[in-house]
């Protein structure tokens, strides 16, 4: 069995933020090089920041939180799709094609993953994204899960958000932060874990992510 860590570490100097989003900072709150005891470090940072999972609060007034996401859409069988680079909208026709019927989790594998080598702090606008229709046709498919290689399922500067809502409205949990560079395309494990939040609006959670082959 191998694991893939698809997370996106969380640096103040590398981590893109989503524009209008808090930025990063960690913080020496307590450091033993000043003499404290022990080294305890500050972190300052947006609810969806790196890899995290969207709660529908994200989007949707009184829906569920992300401390309230059922564990067992977070964990189990995922179908890593391929996505040509070529393609900058994920649309219906795509998800017929690339995503099998039955699939219960699908982490789409874009263009996007090759941006998270060039690091140093630089949001990329021009990233691939699921259009509504895309997400119209992931519900049909019956799709409880869907993830993406970067910070947003949906396209940047948006007017309207069809993707977020036509997914969170019917309980499909979105991933979005993916690094899916080292990964094929196939089947696998996925266990993604966002960190347990249970005060504020509950809108969503920076996690933790791996994918194991399933041999």
């Amino acid at each position: 069995m191998r694991i893939y860590d698809i997370s996106v570490g969380i640096s103040p100097t590398e981590t893109p933020v989503y524009p209008g989003d808090p930025g990063i900072e960690i913080v020496a709150h307590a450091a033993m090089s000043r003499g404290d005891k022990a080294n305890v470090s500050l972190l300052r940072f947006g609810a969806h920041t790196a890899t995290h999972v969207d709660a529908p609060a994200h989007f949707i007034g009184g829906a569920r939180t992300v401390s309230e996401t059922p564990l067992d859409a977070l964990c189990g069988r995922a179908r890593v799709v391929r996505v040509e680079d070529s393609v900058r909208e994920i649309g219906a026709d795509h998800v017929a094609a690339l995503v099998p019927v039955g699939a219960e989790r699908v982490l789409f594998k874009t263009r996007n993953s090759a941006f998270w080598s060039e690091r140093r702090g630089n949001f990329r606008e021009d990233f691939t994204y699921i259009t509504g229709e895309g997400a119209r046709a992931l519900v049909g498919r019956g799709v409880r899960l869907a993830g993406i290689d970067y910070l947003s399922v949906e396209k940047f500067h948006a007017e309207t958000f069809e993707t977020h809502t036509t997914l969170l409205a019917r309980g499909v949990v979105i991933v979005e932060g993916l690094d899916l560079s080292a990964v094929e395309e196939g089947e696998y494990e996925l266990v993604c874990l966002p960190l347990k939040i249970t005060g504020g609006a509950g809108d969503g959670a920076p996690a933790r992510a791996i994918l194991r082959t399933l041999e």
